[in-house]
């Protein structure tokens, strides 16, 4: 009986141990969880806006809606269509439909007492962009800095963001951060080429396209970059070519004053020309960079043209993005990384390879020369100006008042007149002076006869 009751006991302390054993795993379990519930909260960056309600977070699970919190990610939406290796920045219209979603939920009646959180995958490259896509949002619409917006998204737990690259084939050989995005958005918006009051994604949309056009305004009203054209409109592998007369509506809808050709002639400039457009060849190959008579001729024409300037190489992304950037760096104080950074928001693929470190050699160079050209715009400003001023208020004398000329006219008149009698005086002793002299020489006349005679005597 002994025996029995203690092996009851027994098979029930196992009993109780391997429930003991099952609540334990269990409570890991909930522990693991709750950890990384804690880590996923941990890696979750608040975006500093007015009420606290933005937030970014990197997950390995697509996490379900709660009561307080609405989640939303772009990773499959908003997709960066690659040449070959680049993966980014998103173009400018995906930026807008980004920034339009979040201002949509974040006025949502029902979204009104939840947290927003942008989420994405631990995929490198697509962290990159959705970073870039909110960290772009806190610039344009939070008005962030782009320090400041950088700073929050690299906060907690977070690591660095995979930068981008260019469109070439091979080894990348220039950086594009996050950071640098940034900057180039926030100085895009500084002058003006961001507005997205006033923007039309479905345009952009529609002629970025190939059988559209391809064409990118990377400063809006002064210069756009498009593909070249070609001798007549045709198919050709699969992809509509267009001949310069289907570009002629929308660049005089658009002031497009003058085009620039930088690679080798595909089609006749006089189609251009016959059809009112100025155009101008500056060549260089594929894949290089231009010489300084090149840029200074390009930078000429822009700066002489009273309206927009088109600019294509073969496809519109190389040769025409750098020479473009040295615009924005000459006359908008860009770095190179900023102009690249904006090129590619505006024009995917564009500036590749070499091209990138060339513009950041030219930097300082750039930048002096639009300090000089600023300098005389600004001494021509001033002049115009106050020609302007003197046609709009001319000096307009009181009835009665005497002019300058009038005045000095008068005081001459007040002086005393010359009398007769100093005439006179003058004329004799004129003849005074004349009469001494005489006198003098007919004196040393008489002294030298003496003399002579003299010595005629002694002899």
């Amino acid at each position: 009986m002994f025996h029995l009751d203690l092996q009851e006991v027994s098979q029930f302390g196992l009993i109780r141990v391997l429930v003991l054993l099952y609540v334990c795993v269990c409570v890991c379990v909930c522990v693991c969880v709750c950890v990384c519930v804690c880590v996923c909260v941990c890696v979750c960056v608040r975006v500093l806006y007015t009420t606290d309600r933005l937030y970014f977070a990197t997950l390995r699970v697509r996490p379900k809606n709660t009561a307080n919190t609405h989640y939303f990610s772009m990773d499959e939406e908003l997709v960066y269509e690659s040449f070959y290796a680049d993966f980014g920045p998103l173009n400018l219209a995906m930026l807008y439909r980004y920034c339009c979603k979040v201002n949509t939920n974040l006025k949502s009646f029902t979204l009104s007492r939840k947290k927003l959180v942008h989420y994405t995958s631990h995929d490198q490259k697509k962290r990159a962009n959705a970073a870039l896509l909110i960290g772009a949002y806190a610039v344009i619409y939070l008005k962030r800095s782009p320090e400041e917006a950088y700073r929050t998204l690299i906060s907690g737990n977070n690591t660095g963001y995979l930068p981008f690259r260019d469109a070439a084939v091979g080894e990348c050989v220039f950086n594009l951060t996050l950071i640098d995005c940034l900057q180039g958005i926030s100085k895009a918006l500084e002058h003006g080429f961001i507005n997205f009051e006033r923007f039309d994604v479905e345009e952009y949309e529609h002629y970025e396209r190939v059988e559209n056009g391809d064409m990118n305004w990377i400063i809006p009203g002064k210069l756009l970059a498009f593909s070249s054209p070609h001798p007549h409109s045709k198919m050709e592998k699969g992809y509509p070519l267009h001949a310069p007369e289907a570009y002629f509506d929308y660049f005089r809808q658009n002031d497009i004053k003058a085009v620039v050709r930088f690679n080798r002639k595909l089609y006749d400039s006089r189609k251009f020309e016959d059809a009112g457009f100025e155009h101008h060849d500056l060549f260089f190959h594929d894949g290089t960079t231009p010489s300084d008579l090149i840029i200074r001729r390009f930078l000429h024409i822009c700066e002489s043209t009273e309206g927009a300037v088109a600019a294509h190489c073969k496809a519109g992304l190389g040769r025409t993005g750098t020479l473009i950037g040295c615009y924005l760096m000459k006359h908008f104080w860009f770095t190179a990384a900023e102009a690249i950074a904006w090129v590619r928001l505006c024009r995917p693929g564009s500036i590749i390879g070499r091209q990138q470190n060339f513009l950041e050699e030219k930097r300082h160079s750039l930048w002096v020369q639009g300090d000089v050209h600023r300098s005389k715009q600004k001494l021509i400003q001033q002049r115009l100006s106050r020609r302007q001023q003197l046609q709009r208020h001319p000096i307009n004398f009181q009835e009665g008042s005497l002019t300058q000329g009038e005045r000095l006219t008068e005081l001459k008149g007040k002086r005393p007149a010359r009398s007769n009698s100093s005439r006179y005086i003058f004329f004799i002793s004129w003849l005074l002076v004349i009469s001494y002299n005489l006198g003098k020489l007919c004196e040393q006349t008489r002294s030298l006869s003496f003399r002579v005679r003299r010595k005629d005597l002694q002899i």
